[in-house]
């Protein structure tokens, strides 16, 4: 990535000398010069963060949640106020912060995170979700169950939500998998004395779950574009 802004930059140089005027740089061509490398910047810094999130997102799914919790507070050092660019689910860096931290044991942390990405976008249902996962494991059961239920409820919502009336619906939990087994999770807890462990177990399986729908629903948006696209060009 370093070598690609060094060479962006080297390029700007050259545009900004464009500018120069019989040895001078005028006004207008210094205010020129400025935005541009501005916007390079800035397309420099978004590229990046979303590449530091990815790849933490397949960490934490996949692999190590102590690398995936390096790229993450890149991420949020970088642009503390960013969320999934490249889908409509709601989930911000402090969310993924905060689920790294959880992760590797780190409960301290992850609350402090969870509890921005709370504060910073209420409709963020992961960060309500984990929260309620790092009260249950502190020994807050009460608090936790309720926070829990909150984030589930809300991640169904959504789901109900964007099928209505969201063009991109039809990829999100097409088969109802998801929401049943959220569904099926709450009943089992509605009104009953929880079994900590095990309400922990199959929570973080329905918080991975939902991540992975990030995944299938971009996978299958791609998958009906080439259809379609395929469809369109043998017709011709």
């Amino acid at each position: 990535m370093s070598g690609y802004i060094a060479a962006g930059l080297s390029s700007l140089d050259n545009i900004e000398n464009g500018f120069m005027e019989k040895g001078k740089r005028t006004k207008k061509s210094q205010r020129w010069a400025s935005l541009i490398v501005a916007i390079f910047l800035s397309a420099c810094a978004t590229f990046q963060v979303a590449g530091d999130i990815q790849t933490g997102r397949m960490e934490l799914l996949y692999g190590d949640p102590k690398v995936a919790l390096a790229h993450f507070q890149r991420a949020a050092q970088t642009d503390p106020g960013y969320r999934l660019s490249y889908s409509i689910f709601p989930e911000g860096v402090w969310t993924y912060v905060g689920r790294a931290y959880y992760a590797a044991g780190n409960l301290r942390q992850a609350r402090d995170a969870l509890e921005r990405a709370r504060r910073e976008h209420r409709e963020d249902n992961l960060a309500t979700l984990y929260l309620g996962l790092v009260l249950l494991r502190d020994g807050e059961h009460e608090k936790g169950q309720k926070e829990i239920e909150a984030g589930l409820k809300g991640v169904v919502d959504w789901y109900d939500y964007v099928e209505l009336y969201h063009t991109d619906g039809r990829f999100w939990d097409p088969g109802r998998q998801v929401r049943s087994a959220i569904q099926r999770q709450l009943a089992a807890v509605k009104g009953r004395e929880i079994n900590a462990k095990e309400l922990i177990q199959n929570v973080a399986w329905l918080g991975r779950e939902i991540e992975i729908e990030i995944d299938r629903a971009k996978d299958d948006k791609m998958q009906d574009w080439m259809r379609t696209n395929s469809g369109g060009a043998m017709g011709q």
